[in-house]
């Protein structure tokens, strides 16, 4: 235990510490005097003064209760951790597992637990089978499984009844934010994409399915999300309950797209349905001669491209939105432009010297 984690009325034990969502939650909670904060990761990370880090394999049982028996200061655990997998079936052993064990680790020595809180998403809706019910609400029915979110969420819900804590699950829509080498992060890859298509001389084409062009969409920026993840986990009214988190408005690519060219000064042109996972997979050399020439910070280009990710999203020609006023009626009253959104995260990128 550190002298912070003493001082502070709550500690925070952040798992997934290093991932868009789990690096700007603990920036948020940084803000907040009354927190401590111990951030979990595979790869670790720099303790400073309000934050400490472990690594932690949380796949491994064994190692994962080794290294968090000691923290008997946690009052919250916020779970945001993921392991990626070839199909949805495999997602679900190891994603429930780690959520199993950290839980299994900390709930019998961390006296003062208060609460759980649990990041999922819109796999809960089924919208990444296809088209679904939009709005999606709290309410919907889960659909036929294989789905960890929903494992994860029934494994909470179980072992809750009986228990000194509360959990929570917060739904965001595609979040965007800073983080590197993160597997899903959106504005990275259309940041990464512009500023090699400007190296290029070439015009910003939209690279996805024509009908995703039309469709209509919403984001959840990273740091509305942290704070919507603190009040869920705060806030009596929000025990055992879960939230669609969103920036509060919607919009369609064909109007935003433009307005990100500009930004990159670069002209549109029309649409071309592409794999960004097979166009860019050899412009690693072109990159590093990128990094080099515009002074950038030493990022490898798998660190800054998801291009997988971009391809999923941009695949979505159905509606992709679900209902947030649940979240307003419980109190948290947030919202965020979207488009301000995209803007602010490329000019902290061009700020932090990872994009030219």
């Amino acid at each position: 235990m550190n002298r912070n984690e003493n001082q502070a009325r709550k500690t925070a034990l952040v798992i997934g510490a290093n991932g868009v969502i789990g690096r700007n939650l603990i920036e948020h909670l940084s803000t907040l005097e009354e927190w401590g904060i111990i951030g979990v990761s595979r790869r670790g990370g720099e303790d400073t003064s309000r934050i400490r880090y472990l690594t932690v394999d949380l796949l491994n049982r064994e190692d994962t209760r080794a290294k968090l028996s000691h923290l008997t200061t946690v009052t919250h655990i916020f779970y945001a951790a993921y392991q990626d997998r070839p199909t949805w079936a495999e997602l679900v052993a190891p994603n429930l597992a780690m959520l199993v064990n950290v839980v299994d680790a900390i709930e019998p020595i961390a006296v003062n637990l208060q609460h759980i809180s649990l990041m999922q998403g819109y796999k809960v809706y089924g919208a990444h089978l296809g088209p679904f019910k939009t709005p999606a609400r709290e309410t919907d029915a889960h659909h036929m499984p294989p789905e960890f979110n929903i494992d994860q969420q029934q494994f909470l819900e179980r072992r809750q009844p009986g228990s000194s804590w509360t959990w929570s699950a917060l739904r965001p829509s595609v979040v965007c934010g800073f983080a590197l080498g993160n597997p899903m992060n959106l504005a990275m890859v259309i940041a990464i994409y512009a500023s090699i298509s400007k190296e290029l001389g070439l015009p910003l084409r939209f690279p996805g399915k024509p009908g995703a062009y039309n469709s209509l969409l919403e984001m959840t920026d990273a740091n509305l999300l942290a704070q919507a993840t603190v009040w869920a986990a705060t806030d009596e009214r929000c025990a055992n309950q879960a939230f669609n988190i969103t920036n509060g408005d919607l919009f369609r690519w064909n109007e935003l797209w433009p307005k990100i060219g500009a930004f990159f000064g670069l002209e549109t042109a029309p649409p071309l349905q592409m794999s960004l996972d097979v166009v860019m997979a050899d412009k690693e050399p072109l990159w590093n001669s990128m990094v080099e020439n515009y002074g950038l910070e030493n990022n490898s280009y798998a660190d800054v491209s998801s291009w997988r990710f971009g391809d999923f999203v941009f695949s979505w020609d159905y509606d992709f939105f679900a209902d947030g006023t649940k979240a307003r009626r419980f109190g948290f009253h947030h919202f965020i432009d979207t488009e301000n959104m995209f803007i602010d995260i490329f000019q902290d990128l061009r700020r932090r010297k990872v994009i030219p």
